[in-house]
């Protein structure tokens, strides 16, 4: 195995271990509505995940790690499109912000912030605000 193998592993691995964590958000509710569905598949095309990956991943998204990315950078890129999928079908109902909390966590960001930064991610989201003003405004 070549060393470009290995990154392009680690590289797709971290994409459907964050993929799985955006299918847990759009579940978190029990169901999963036409705009969040819309969201999944428009991710998975941007994530390079195939069509089976995506079954397997939307039957068993627990599977999967998060994963946290090295740099805040990612952090935060990975966490506008957590908070995106909260708001897909336009509704941030409790237990889609619950788990945002602990993705918040996972991502790697400090416990004790968890909360606001949520309620912050949130916020801009809801705003409008596209990902390069939401990474600004961390």
């Amino acid at each position: 195995m070549s060393f470009s193998d290995l990154f392009t592993s680690g590289f797709k691995q971290r994409n459907r271990d964050h993929f799985a964590a955006i299918v847990r958000v759009a579940l978190s509710d029990g169901i999963i509505t036409d705009e969040e569905k819309a969201f999944i598949n428009r991710t998975a095309i941007n994530l390079e995940i195939e069509d089976e990956e995506v079954a397997e991943i939307m039957a068993n998204p627990d599977k999967y790690p998060i994963n946290p990315p090295a740099n805040e950078q990612r952090r935060l890129e990975r966490l506008y499109d957590l908070t995106r999928m909260v708001y897909a079908d336009h509704i941030a109902d409790e237990g889609e912000v619950q788990l945002l909390n602990r993705l918040v966590v996972g991502l790697g960001f400090p416990t004790e912030e968890a909360s606001a930064i949520a309620d912050k991610a949130l916020a801009l989201v809801a705003d409008g605000r596209d990902e390069d003003d939401f990474i600004a405004a961390f």
